[in-house]
């Protein structure tokens, strides 16, 4: 294998990985300078892969044990996604293929708002790869956003507003704001379902405190009359969202991208529904969310 060497985007966050083959074991050597660059640079892009679904498995479970798909996301018929029943646990389909008048996947072409992936839970997934196998000439790209950098910005009577907070994570609505099959919709923010987390976020591992915020709709501040959850929460998200803050993945077949879930937030640009965009996506394991 040669040398693996980290050229960063030049971004907000972010940085490509040349250099390794993921069809092939990473050695220890290269797996460290991996885990470095990404503690660094909080999303990977390995360009221009050639894996199958056990390979893409077997590397992502270098960063902790894999994590099983969401239960929306299982309930898709499989058949014709190429997944076999061996990784169907594990790997998620984010697609627009429809066969047979059937989705083969998730989350269909249109635009996602900016989120955390299933922060929702207790303990959301530390880590997301996503694998790209087809991708549209044009749009379905995937924007990313460095939350240490946002928590770092803040202005300082907004760092004392969101200080020991904590703010629920809606589990009703998806990354596309659709319902979810079983909930109803919630009038009253207060009542919304879903995990309950800190604001501010300390990061297990580079000790950085980063904005936790996970989807904007159905959030409320815990100990706020709704009208100032409202206004705080509106404050965070238009100064988390700024653009200084980003970095837009544009997709080609054989991507790989890797992101810190902890740390950043994401959200993919609509595109024309006749196209195909197929992606395998896996999640490592996350661990308790600790108040920063």
């Amino acid at each position: 294998m040669s040398e693996v060497w980290i050229q960063p985007t030049g971004g907000a966050l972010g940085a490509d990985v040349h250099g390794v083959d993921l069809s092939k074991p990473v050695s220890e050597a290269a797996f460290r300078h991996i885990a470095a660059a990404w503690s660094e640079h909080l999303v990977l892009r390995f360009a221009g892969q050639r894996i199958d679904d056990h390979m893409l498995m077997q590397f992502s479970a270098r960063f902790g044990p894999l994590d099983r798909v969401p239960i929306a996301a299982a309930n898709f018929d499989r058949v014709d996604s190429g997944l076999t029943d061996d990784v169907r646990e594990w790997v998620t389909v984010i697609s627009s293929v429809v066969k047979d008048g059937k989705p083969v996947g998730g989350l269909g072409s249109y635009e996602l708002v900016w989120h955390t992936d299933m922060s929702y839970n207790a303990l959301p997934p530390r880590a997301s790869l996503l694998y790209a196998l087809e991708v549209p000439p044009d749009g379905g790209n995937t924007g990313f956003l460095n939350m240490f950098t946002a928590y770092e910005t803040l202005a300082p009577e907004l760092k004392r507003a969101v200080e020991g907070r904590t703010c629920i994570h809606d589990s009703s609505r998806n990354s596309a704001g659709e319902l979810r099959k079983g909930f109803q919709r919630t009038l009253d923010v207060r009542r919304t379902p879903g995990a309950v987390h800190p604001l501010v976020r300390l990061h297990p591992m580079s000790k950085r405190k980063a904005l936790f915020l996970g989807r904007r709709p159905g959030a409320y501040i815990h100990g706020l009359p709704v009208e100032e959850s409202e206004a705080l929460l509106d404050a965070v998200w238009a100064h988390a969202t700024q653009e200084q803050f980003a970095w837009y993945q544009k997709w080609r077949g054989g991507d790989l991208v890797l992101w810190d879930n902890r740390c950043v937030m994401h959200r993919r640009d609509a595109f024309d529904e006749s196209l195909r965009r197929l992606m395998h996506r896996t999640q490592i394991v996350g661990e308790p969310v600790l108040a920063g």
